[in-house]
């Protein structure tokens, strides 16, 4: 087949998308099928080959929040795909997918990417409203087919009233090199020295509300055991490093938590014993598969699709409310049976979403729906 992605970006601060659908274009290509990936980028753009995949960036254009782009729009006129499949709403680049694949009569496959959860569609819902008339304008009636990353986002689409198929794929991982691993640990441990000496409970995601950021720095504080270190390693959006360490210091927290910026940097995962993820709302939540797969047990909240954490002894996933007592409880196991949970988390994660499985569901899907 001839596949053609759309990302709004590849741009690292624009999270888990920016990876995990190009690592999907990655395993579609090594599975044997000719992928072009298109992004928009704030810069001149650019493109290489990585074998059957052909990865372009094209200049993004004014205003950025909705991702123009007229070099993307004249590049989609030339897409000979047999499946045009774009991963996010709400901006101009589902606008493009939308035209060429009717002209193309090909099938459109779109990934919500975490847009349709209660939290994200209520977030700035007007401007949702808006662009759903004139950003792009009949394209959500036009999928041919929905990608999502668990079945509880599946359950989301449904529940928004799309009645297209639904193809359940999640994020793929894989596991870090020893030598990767340790060149992260030397990193960190340079960056904050303290870390190499007591447990490290770790934060690592975009600095934005809809994750609880200032929350969990909160609880932290109030209930966080004394002996342990929260580490917050993320890519800014609504808050920067210094607006966190701020907020530490004037809450009197300094040297038991502290933020710095990830972008660029290595994983933080290998210093950490305990991974916490306390989002509003979570499609898949990367992150979280790839603090297991580095052998970090986690403890989420029940609105991210991570049910089975407890199930799997690699973890705890619970109501917001439960997370105080479920963070004191975590950190009372002690670091070496946490390494014990992590163990079985790392095995359980890398059977269940290796990287080659989610290209293996889709592939199935975009043949299902040219049939």
């Amino acid at each position: 087949m001839k596949l053609c992605h759309v990302v709004p970006s590849l741009e690292e601060r624009h999270g888990g998308p920016s990876k995990s659908v190009h690592d999907l274009s990655v395993a579609l290509a090594a599975a044997g099928d000719d992928v072009e990936l298109l992004a928009t980028d704030r810069g001149p753009g650019g493109s290489n080959r990585e074998g059957r995949l052909l990865v372009e960036r094209f200049h993004r254009d004014w205003p950025q929040r909705i991702c123009p782009s007229a070099g993307l729009r004249r590049r989609l006129h030339q897409v000979e795909a047999d499946v045009i499949h774009h991963h996010s709403l709400w901006l101009r680049t589902l606008h493009y997918c939308h035209a060429r694949a009717r002209r193309r009569h090909a099938p459109l496959v779109v990934s919500p990417r975490g847009m349709m959860s209660d939290w994200s569609w209520n977030h700035h819902r007007f401007r949702k409203r808006v662009a759903d008339w004139l950003i792009h304008p009949g394209a959500l009636s036009a999928v041919g087919g929905w990608h999502a990353t668990s079945e509880a986002e599946a359950a989301e689409i449904r529940a928004r009233g799309f009645s297209q198929p639904v193809c359940v794929a999640p994020n793929g991982v894989s596991a870090p090199s020893a030598d990767d691993a340790a060149r992260a640990q030397r990193h960190w441990r340079r960056r904050w020295p303290a870390i190499a000496e007591r447990p490290v409970a770790l934060f690592y995601s975009r600095f934005h509300r809809k994750k609880r950021v200032l929350e969990l720095i909160d609880l932290w504080l109030a209930e966080g055991p004394r002996d342990w270190l929260l580490l917050l390693v993320g890519i800014p959006q609504e808050y920067t490093p210094e607006m966190l360490n701020e907020y530490v210091q004037r809450a009197s927290g300094e040297g038991r938590v502290r933020a710095f910026s990830g972008a660029g940097l290595p994983a933080p995962y290998p210093v950490a014993s305990l991974f916490l993820l306390p989002s509003h709302s979570e499609n898949f939540g990367l992150v979280v598969a790839e603090a297991l797969a580095q052998g970090v047990p986690a403890l989420v909240t029940d609105t991210t699709p991570w049910e089975a954490l407890g199930r799997e002894e690699a973890g705890w996933c619970v109501p917001w409310p439960d997370f105080p007592a479920a963070l004191r409880a975590a950190a009372a196991e002690g670091p070496e049976r946490l390494k014990e949970r992590g163990a079985r988390a790392k095995e359980w994660v890398l059977r269940e979403f290796s990287s080659e499985r989610p290209a293996r569901l889709l592939a199935g899907f975009y043949r299902q729906l040219l049939a």
